[in-house]
C-alpha cells in the first residue's frame, strides 16, 4: 500500500487570515517502508514573514523571495500525491493550509476522507501522554538530535519513523519478512514434488552366490572374536 508522509511550514496558525504554506515536504511509503521518492518546495508567500514563525522553521522573507509561488509547482505537488492516503501530525492543520492554497489556485482540494492523523493515533495509544513530535519521537527512541528547528522534510522523515512505530513498529517489517520467506519456501517445495523422478526399488536381498562367497570369506578368519 502506498502511503505519503508530509509535513508544511508555513507563516501563520489560519489561511484564512492571510496566513500562507512556505515548505512541504512529503515522503513516499509503500507498506509503511520509505521507497527514497520525496517532493520537497519552498515557496514565495508573496508576504511578510512574521517573527514569531521565522523563529520556529527559520525561513525569512528574503530566504523565500526567489522561491517559486505554490501555483508554479502545484500540479507536480498533486500528481506526487497521487490518490493514496496523507499522513500528517496534527493532519487538520496542514490539510487546511494545503487545501487553502489549491483553491487559490482554482483547484479542487484534497479529499478529508485521505487524512489520516497521528496525534489522533497516538492518542489512542497513549491517552494523557504529551503528544508533540518531538514527545513522540522521545517515546519510541527515533533520534532528532539533528533537528534544531522545524522543517518539512526533516519533519516527514521523523513522522515516517513514527508512523511505522504507532502501527506496530519494526514488527511490520519482519512479518512481511516471514510472509516471503514463507512464499518462497512453498514454491521451492511445489517445483520439487513436479520435477521428483521416482526409480524402481532395487533388491536387498543377497543373492545364493554372493552368500557362498561371504561364507569362504568367513571361514578364512581363524578363531574370530565374534564367535566367541
Amino acid at each position: 500500500m502506498r502511503e505519503i508522509v508530509f509535513d508544511t511550514e508555513t507563516t501563520g496558525l489560519d489561511p484564512r487570515s492571510g496566513d500562507r504554506l512556505v515548505e512541504i515536504g512529503c515522503i513516499e511509503m509503500v507498506n509503511r517502508v520509505p521507497t527514497g521518492a520525496v517532493f520537497h518546495a519552498y515557496f514565495n508567500p508573496e508576504r511578510g514573514m512574521p517573527a514569531e514563525a521565522e523563529a520556529v522553521h527559520g525561513l525569512s522573507e528574503a530566504f523565500l523571495s526567489d522561491k517559486p509561488k505554490f501555483a508554479e509547482r502545484a500540479e507536480e505537488l498533486i500528481a506526487f500525491l497521487g490518490d493514496s492516503p496523507l499522513v500528517a501530525h496534527n493532519a487538520g492543520f496542514d490539510f487546511g493550509f494545503l487545501n487553502h492554497e489549491l483553491a487559490a489556485c482554482g483547484l479542487d482540494a484534497v479529499d478529508r476522507d485521505r487524512m489520516v492523523d497521528t496525534v489522533a493515533i497516538a492518542r489512542r495509544k497513549h491517552p494523557g501522554a504529551k503528544l508533540s513530535l518531538d514527545a513522540l519521537c522521545t517515546r519510541y527512541g527515533i533520534d532528532r538530535s539533528h533537528r534544531t528547528k522545524h522543517g518539512a522534510l526533516l519533519d516527514a522523515e521523523l513522522l515516517a519513523q513514527l508512523y511505522v512505530e504507532l502501527m506496530g513498529g519494526r514488527q511490520i517489517g519482519l512479518e512481511l519478512a516471514a510472509e516471503a520467506a514463507a512464499s518462497v519456501q512453498t514454491e521451492e517445495l511445489a517445483i520439487a514434488a513436479v520435477t521428483r523422478v521416482f526409480r524402481t526399488p532395487r533388491p536387498h536381498a543377497a543373492s545364493e552366490a554372493e552368500l557362498a562367497r561371504h561364507a569362504e570369506f568367513m571361514a578364512g578368519f581363524s578363531d574370530p572374536l565374534w564367535s566367541r
